[in-house]
């Protein structure tokens, strides 16, 4: 058995319409929602599957995080999204009033830029594009390995 790419990722959300006007911003269309199935398939034109599973309470307690608090839970951190260009995402959250709660930054000398940020149910999402000039964006912290 190989494992050849990711099917899917299965996102719990308290709110499917506003998870929908939150994932919309970055291309996603439902593509099947069957009816007392609490569960919406969306995709965007690249394929990328997620599957909102809308049957959260309001309150997650804070516990869905990665590193922006300091009680480190075990279980599922964030979920990684390649872009074609950070710059574009950071304008695109700052004119949606998403705040970016880590970034940009760079992570080892990969040539990758990263910004993190929550969606509306707290789940932690990364931006990942190649590096290009954010000058005019605040820069770029890094993290580089010297090894």
């Amino acid at each position: 058995m190989n494992i050849e790419t990711i099917d899917h990722i299965g996102i719990r959300v308290a709110d499917l319409d506003r998870a929908m006007a939150f994932y919309e911003l970055f291309g996603f269309k439902v593509i099947h929602k069957a009816g007392n199935d609490p569960v919406a398939v969306v995709m965007n034109d690249a394929g990328v599957e997620l599957n909102l599973v809308f049957n959260a309470s309001d309150d997650n307690g804070g516990d869905n995080i990665l590193m922006d608090v300091d009680t480190k839970y075990p279980g599922f951190t964030h979920v990684a999204f390649r872009v074609d260009t950070i710059a574009g995402c950071i304008r695109l959250l700052n004119e949606n009033n998403i705040e970016i709660t880590q970034g940009p930054v760079k992570f080892g000398r990969g040539g990758h830029v990263s910004v993190f940020l929550r969606d509306p149910d707290r789940n932690t999402i990364e931006l990942r594009g190649r590096e290009e000039d954010l000058s005019d964006l605040g820069g770029v912290e890094s993290y580089e390995n010297e090894n």
